[in-house]
């Protein structure tokens, strides 16, 4: 190989599409298991790779030379091969400092928390004394040194707290119910970091936006990291810039949520815009019928409405952990919060706002077979289409109009 990313799994890694935008057509991915380690180094058959967990402090032991930085770190992600001398580096570093900077969050002076223990904390925690933090607090389930605090010392000094660095697994797909801790008592808290990238927006994530806390996940880390690595593999020679590489690399991961009335046009525009931006498609609305091989007509005839939605909460959560996917909701997914906050991790949700004389009853859509039905529901439902919303288009033509609507809405065009 000449160019790569090593580790034990890497199955679900977005780095070949990213180091690929940078002009790197031979990077590969390559799983090594342990015992295979000593063999890989000792024939050093690679210019340069990336290195991930579990790795990255293993592969020190074999570098001629460790860059300051990693070696503050304790742990190295990039390896080049310079005439057959071994150079380590932690790009990761660089990585977190462009995350805190695109998001214009300082840590002079403040108060950090970092969660968890592993490579990526030790990381954390030196960004945070180069970025000048006054108090730096190191948080585990089964803190081990002075330097390290429980949770629920944590949540003792949360009002103290300005910002919290989340690099533990909670959270990350495919466990993305998860959540490492609550928000509740942080009252200062002024931004939050998860180094998560997959799904795009964690829970925690999530919970730090509603309250109006600066929040990112990690997509930009990582490609802020890969960009620092690929200038090490090419002397300080990329053929994109950060920005354009992340943009192409969210439009790529990023669903499409469509949100609205029966009859407002979900899964044709859906297919449209899914064609137009080669993406996948998926109705919520047909996979329940995929699912109990009836239509949900015929299901309302034996089930109650809140049966309906407890196994629409269901295929939403599944469907939620899809990704470059333009997803058409049931227009009453917006009752359940726990639907659009599942649907947010990974997606964008668009309102097709469609005016209430244009949407049509059928026989079909139980809960709204009729125009007193349809009117009542629309007032029922206006306002919290609106909340749950990203974007709102309105939908005043053809579904073709509305696709194009949305793919300018969303910057797609561009």
């Amino acid at each position: 190989m000449k160019y790569g990313l090593i580790g034990e799994k890497l199955s679900h890694s977005y780095s070949v599409e990213i180091h690929n935008l940078f002009g790197n057509g031979d990077y590969i991915l390559k799983e090594i298991p342990v015992h295979e380690l000593d063999d890989f180094f000792a024939k050093k058959d690679f210019q340069g790779i990336n290195v991930t967990i579990p790795y990255k402090e293993k592969v020190m032991k074999y570098l001629d030379y460790i860059d300051g930085a990693a070696k503050e770190i304790g742990c190295v992600n990039t390896v080049i091969n310079k005439d057959g001398k071994l150079f380590g580096y932690n790009t990761d570093f660089y990585g977190l400092k462009g995350l805190l900077s695109k998001n214009s969050i300082s840590l002079s002076g403040k108060t950090v928390a970092i969660l968890g223990t592993g490579g990526t904390s030790k990381t954390a925690y030196v960004v945070s004394k180069s970025e000048n933090a006054e108090k730096i607090y190191i948080v585990s389930r089964s803190p081990k040194s002075d330097n390290v605090i429980s949770y629920d010392k944590l949540y003792e000094i949360a009002e103290n707290i300005d910002v919290i660095i989340n690099t533990t697994p909670s959270g990350m797909y495919p466990n993305d119910d998860d959540k490492v801790i609550s928000l509740d008592s942080f009252s200062k808290l002024s931004a939050l970091i998860d180094v998560i990238y997959h799904p795009l927006r964690t829970n925690l994530v999530t919970e730090a936006k509603q309250k109006g806390i600066v929040s990112e996940g990690g997509l930009y880390m990582l490609v802020s990291q890969a960009q620092k690595a690929e200038e090490l593999f090419f002397d300080g020679k990329t053929q994109n810039d950060i920005e354009s590489v992340y943009q192409q690399i969210l439009r790529a991961k990023q669903n499409i949520v469509l949100i609205g009335m029966p009859g407002s046009g979900k899964t044709t525009v859906g297919r449209l815009l899914s064609e137009k931006l080669d993406m996948d498609f998926v109705d919520a609305d047909y996979e329940f019928i995929n699912k109990f091989g009836i239509s949900i007509s015929n299901y309302f005839q034996n089930h109650s409405e809140d049966e309906f939605r407890d196994e629409e909460e269901i295929i939403v959560s599944d469907i939620s952990k899809k990704t470059s996917t333009v997803i058409s909701t049931g227009g009453g997914v917006i009752i359940r919060e726990n639907n659009i906050k599942k649907l947010r991790r990974n997606g964008i949700i668009v309102f097709l706002d469609r005016p209430l004389e244009e949407l049509t009853a059928t026989k079909g859509r139980p809960l709204t077979p009729d125009l007193d039905s349809i009117k009542k529901k629309y007032e029922e439902r206006y306002e919290k289409y609106k909340k749950a919303a990203d974007y709102t288009v309105y939908v005043d033509s053809t579904a073709t109009d509305a696709a194009n609507k949305i793919t300018d809405v969303l910057g797609y065009n561009k």
